[in-house]
């Protein structure tokens, strides 16, 4: 059964029923951010991006993922962040480093990409980094990234007339390599140091002579 909490807005005093949603992890179980039934919901005053996610491991694999912090849109017009135990959530196991984006995105930096941001929303299969002459997807799944993957990433990277570059921290099967070799698509591991590999030679090149 879905977690819930009785919320109540702090502007007209409405109580409202918040049933917590569930998302898909890349290993298929559910993966729900745990709530803090100590803390009552707070009106949102402004927005920035990196207050819209929140990092939760999953309790089926231990992959910890970014996921659309939980709000509740009250009829008065007031939008309210629920509040999220996240002194629960994203603690790597065994001192991994798990925070796949942000290595990708320095690595893309001194290559000498700029400008580099992420999208406002999170993908199935990972995240977008786009910059001046790059579209980056970072995949941070336990599962190696298959070849779909790269392809989606060379299509939509084709389409923007953008570089496509790929990062996986559990690195890419073997379909996925060759396909990576016959686009031309660079393909990267993110080590358990968080530090993105070449694994092909597109990769090897770009490595080699930056943007």
């Amino acid at each position: 059964m879905s977690e819930y909490l009785t919320v109540r807005c702090p502007v007209c005093r409405r109580a409202h029923r918040y049933t917590l949603p569930s998302y898909p992890c890349a290993c298929g179980a559910p993966v729900a951010p745990p709530l803090d039934r100590h803390r009552p919901a707070v009106p949102v005053a402004h927005r920035a991006w990196q207050e819209e996610w929140v990092t939760v491991r999953c309790a089926a694999c231990g992959l910890p993922g970014e996921w659309p912090r939980p709000e509740l849109g009250c009829p008065c017009g007031t939008s309210l962040r629920i509040p999220v135990a996240e002194d629960r959530t994203a603690a790597a196991p065994d001192g991994l480093v798990r925070d796949a984006v942000a290595a990708a995105e320095r690595y893309l930096r001194r290559l000498g990409y700029r400008d580099l941001r992420r999208t406002g929303h999170r993908l199935p299969s990972g995240v977008w980094l786009r910059g001046h002459g790059v579209l980056a997807q970072v995949d941070p799944a336990a599962l190696p990234a298959t070849e779909r993957d790269v392809e989606c990433l060379w299509l939509a990277a084709l389409a923007e007339s953008r570089r496509g570059v790929h990062f996986s921290r559990a690195g890419h099967a073997d379909g996925a390599r060759a396909r990576g070799d016959a686009l031309g698509v660079p393909l990267f591991l993110i080590d358990r140091d968080g530090v993105p590999r070449p694994v092909n030679q597109a990769a090897d090149g770009l490595d080699a002579t930056g943007a």
